[in-house]
Formats: structure tokens, C-alpha cells, sequence
């Protein structure tokens, strides 16, 4: 090796270093619940108060081990009840929403209808499908669909009705017809407007179908909670809960990744870390 060579060798630059990075936002949710549950725990223990009347998260999960059987089963139930109930939710949402932003007219007309339904507290509603259909899942999928799918006309409508009028007329003065600018930019249009509300209907269909299984069913983790609370049993009551959180999270998250998924090129994200 010359002299040069070895000049030009040693001083070459070393690599640089990768630096290890964590990403706290990933860690967040993670972080959170965790941080979340110590304070709960912590709190309780602080407080003294008896588990019968706020248990601690340690007993949650003690409960959750001890029941477990019962639990996956009643929390089968209530998942199912709810997606099917959502659903149906979401076939007839998208389809009156259509109906409702095809013309003004028919907005105005059947707008305060949906509206005064909505208004109607859906736990009234159960013992009127009780009379029809039974106890059972039947009431209890009816009750997901009825809370969860006014989001969605509403959504859509709104999605259809935000159409610029420049538009529509540039489309008509190139021989467009009703149907042509409904198919080609009023549905496109309402899209990010449709996958935003399933976030919101999914997470109400599991409060109709709890809410109709407290009432009127023999399974589903409403009726289980039900039970233990007539027992005194509040563990299992939170245990309940903690699994009704973890379904109304993971059906969230899905529906939030489909949103992102079918519509990511709606979304500009302005937020900062």
C-alpha cells in the first residue's frame, strides 16, 4: 500500500451511527392504559373502598380468569349481535342516505322525520320488539341497527349535499344527467363522509345491543352483568365492561384503518406531534 493509500484510508469518515428512536406514538395508547390502570389501582387501594363497591383492576382481572368461560361466551354473543346489527346499520344507512341527498325535496321532506326518530330513546324501543319478536338476539341486533344507523344517513346526506352547485352545472352543460353526476361525483364525494360515521355507528351498536341484552335476553355480556350485579358480584360487572371496551376498541380500529384504507387520499393530517 503507498503513502497515498494510506492517507486517503485513514481519513475516511467512519460511518455514522444509526441513533435508536422510539417512537412515542406508537407507545402512547400502550402507555396510557398502563398509566391509566396504575392510578386506578393506586386510587382504589388509597380510598379504601370495598370491592363491592369499586374493585380494583387487580380483581378485574382476577374475575376475568375466574369467569372466563362465561365471559368468552356471553362476549361471542355480543360481538355477533352488534356486527350483524351493524351491518344491516350499514346497508340501509348508505341506502337511505342516497335516497335522502338524491334532491333538496326529498331532504326536507324526510329529514326532521329521521331526525324525531333518532330522538326517540332506543331503550323505550325494546320492550315494543320484545312484544314482536321475543326475548332473544333478535331485539338486540334490531336495537344495534336502530342506534347506529342515523350516523350514517346523516353522513352520506351531508356527503351528497355539500356538492358544489359550479360543479353540477358544468357537469349539465356537458349533457350529464342526475344519475351521470350522482354516480360519477356526488357518491365519490360522500365516501370519507361514509367511513367516517362507521367509527361513530360501530361503537353505538354495541350500546343497543347491550342495552337490549340487560333487558330482554338470556345471553350477551348485558345480560351477564345483568346477573352479577343482582348477585353483587362487581368484579365481574367491571369485567364485563373491560371486555366491552376491548371489542368497541378493536371493531374502532378497523373500521378506522378501512377509512383510511378506502379514503386516505381525503385526509390532509395538520396536527402536530
Amino acid at each position: 500500500m503507498t503513502n497515498l493509500e494510506t492517507v486517503t484510508v485513514a481519513s475516511t469518515p467512519p460511518a455514522p451511527r444509526v441513533a435508536f428512536k422510539i417512537n412515542w406514538l406508537r407507545l402512547a395508547p400502550l402507555l396510557y392504559t398502563i398509566g391509566l390502570f396504575v392510578i386506578w389501582e393506586v386510587g382504589v387501594r388509597l380510598s379504601g373502598l370495598p370491592h363491592t363497591i369499586f374493585p380494583t383492576p387487580s380483581r378485574v382481572f382476577e374475575a376475568i380468569v375466574q369467569y372466563w368461560s362465561p365471559i368468552w361466551k356471553n362476549s361471542l354473543q355480543t360481538l355477533y349481535t352488534t356486527v350483524l346489527g351493524f351491518l344491516i346499520a350499514v346497508v340501509a344507512g348508505l341506502g337511505i342516505g342516497l335516497f335522502i341527498g338524491w334532491s333538496k325535496t326529498i331532504y326536507a321532506g324526510l329529514y326532521p322525520i329521521m331526525i324525531g326518530f333518532n330522538a326517540i330513546p332506543k331503550v323505550a324501543l325494546v320492550p315494543i320488539l320484545v312484544i314482536w319478536f321475543g326475548i332473544g338476539t333478535v331485539p338486540a341486533v334490531l336495537t344495534a341497527f336502530l342506534i347506529s344507523f342515523f350516523p350514517i344517513v346523516v353522513n352520506v346526506a351531508t356527503g351528497l349535499a355539500t356538492i358544489e352547485p359550479e360543479t353540477e352545472d358544468v357537469l349539465r352543460a356537458l349533457g350529464a344527467k342526475k344519475l351521470d353526476i350522482m354516480l360519477k361525483v356526488g357518491i365519490p364525494r360522500s365516501m370519507p363522509y361514509f367511513f367516517g360515521s362507521l367509527k361513530v355507528a360501530i361503537t353505538l351498536a354495541f350500546v343497543g345491543s347491550v342495552v337490549s341484552e340487560t333487558v330482554a335476553s338470556n345471553n350477551g355480556l348485558g345480560n351477564m352483568m345483568a346477573s352479577a350485579q343482582s348477585n353483587f358480584n362487581v368484579p365481574l360487572v367491571f369485567a364485563g365492561l373491560l371486555m366491552l371496551a376491548i371489542e368497541g376498541i378493536a371493531m374502532y380500529a378497523l373500521m378506522a384503518w378501512l377509512e383510511k384504507r378506502m379514503t386516505g387520499w381525503a385526509h390532509r393530517s395538520t396536527m402536530s406531534n
